[in-house]
């Protein structure tokens, strides 16, 4: 599972053999949650939330939103080599 970014003490990661739609999982110490990308430009969806706080999601949904088409571009990348 490649980390594609991080914030902080959390990591973006997206995984090669997942499922469409593009997106990504965010995951932290006893947290996780799955924004979709809504790719080439966003907005970043959340889909699912595991633990994290509501404050914690919109820190990470606007880091999300600044980094989208490079996690667009990794997610492409990925699944075209799989």
């Amino acid at each position: 599972m490649p980390t594609v970014l991080r914030i902080g003490n959390l990591r973006v990661v997206i995984y090669p053999n997942d499922h469409r739609p593009a997106h990504v999982h965010v995951i932290g110490p006893q947290h996780e949650a799955l924004f979709y990308l809504n790719c080439p430009k966003g907005p970043v969806d959340l889909r699912e939330n595991y633990g994290f706080s509501t404050r914690a999601l919109n820190r990470i949904e606007l880091v999300l939103k600044k980094h989208v088409a490079e996690l667009c571009a990794a997610w492409k990348e990925i699944h075209d080599n799989h």
